[in-house]
């Protein structure tokens, strides 16, 4: 429920200064005695539980009078919001070595996948009127959620996301981002993007990296490439013979001359992304490079309450003028 005229309802905040201002006046001096010995016999008189009855209809009954003036009524259905016309596919690597512990969030160290997910879900959070789809690869490239605008089912599969999903050992660049924009290929929009997050060398799969990037220019999409991971040597967790887990460090190798390559054909730009805050940055620049202001349109039913409340409110007028008249009324 909600009020058509809001601002109505600040009227209510004046009926406890009405009711004072009345109180006042009832304790004005309406006679002057030369001695309250004369009076005295009254003056204990308390007020009747009749009175404080009938003040409570009327003062109800303006109540309910004001919240009808505001208009209450009853929101039906959801609203249909039209998308912003920017489709987001993001192709996000899953090859065993996205589980190098080289980031760190909150004085702890994590792997690059769970920066990668936390991010990304961020990034899904601040665009709700966006298709956004979702490609996963290693050795094979698998398109985990087309362009949608139900992005909680989205949320859902980026949280569901890990090492394991992809059996196929490998790193196929060219098949994520390939993957990635078959999906937008038949979407008709203004703008069409994709966002491939890799930590690694393109080394398996049929499609060369720089092949599907020539298919994502001919078709206008962008494609922004994002190179994830630290610079040197990265902590990489391995289990030993006895079933202990251990950390060694192993040579980061990210391809950042296809990658840049890869987004300069296609009209975007490359990141490279080696601690947490940096990679969070990365995702506020694309949304931010990615921003078309349109007129949104929002359809709803509206149920008016008015007729019930102002109802209310007479019937308890009602109320008050037949007790006044009846049951309790005054003498003349």
């Amino acid at each position: 429920m909600n009020f058509a005229h809001p601002f109505v309802l600040f009227l209510l905040l004046g009926l406890p200064l009405l009711a004072w201002w009345r109180r006042r006046l009832r304790l004005r001096t309406a006679f002057i005695y030369s001695s309250v010995q004369l009076v005295k016999p009254i003056a204990g008189l308390k007020r009747s539980p009749a009175s404080r009855v009938l003040a409570a209809l009327r003062w109800t009954a303006l109540a309910l009078a004001i919240l009808a003036l505001a208009r209450p009524r009853l929101v039906e259905g959801q609203a249909q919001v039209k998308a912003s016309g920017i489709d987001i596919v993001v192709s996000i690597d899953l090859s065993l070595s996205m589980a190098a512990e080289d980031f760190v969030e909150n004085g702890q160290r994590v792997n690059r996948l769970h920066v990668a997910r936390g991010v990304l879900k961020k990034f899904i959070e601040g665009r709700p009127n966006d298709r956004i789809g979702l490609v996963a690869f290693s050795g094979k490239a698998y398109v985990v959620t087309p362009p949608t605008l139900d992005h909680d089912f989205l949320l859902q599969n980026v949280e569901r996301l890990n090492l394991e999903t992809i059996k196929e050992a490998g790193t196929a660049i060219g098949l994520g981002l390939n993957a990635a924009v078959n999906r937008l290929r038949e979407l008709d929009s203004k703008s069409r993007i994709v966002i491939l997050m890799t930590d690694g060398v393109n080394n398996t799969g049929k499609v060369p990296p720089l092949t599907a990037a020539d298919a994502a220019k001919a078709l206008l999409v962008k494609v922004y490439t994002i190179g994830v991971g630290t610079r040197g040597m990265a902590p990489m967790p391995y289990t030993d013979a006895f079933g202990r887990r251990i950390m060694q460090n192993e040579p980061v190798e990210i391809d950042e001359a296809v990658l840049t390559d890869i987004s300069k054909r296609t009209g975007g730009r490359y990141y490279r992304a080696d601690t947490t805050e940096n990679l969070k940055g990365i995702y506020a620049e694309i949304d931010r490079l990615e921003k078309t202001e349109i007129e949104m349109k929002k359809y709803q039913r509206y149920t008016e309450l008015f007729g019930f409340v102002i109802a209310g409110a007479i019937l308890l007028l009602l109320l008050e003028l037949t007790l006044l008249n009846t049951v309790w009324r005054k003498l003349p």
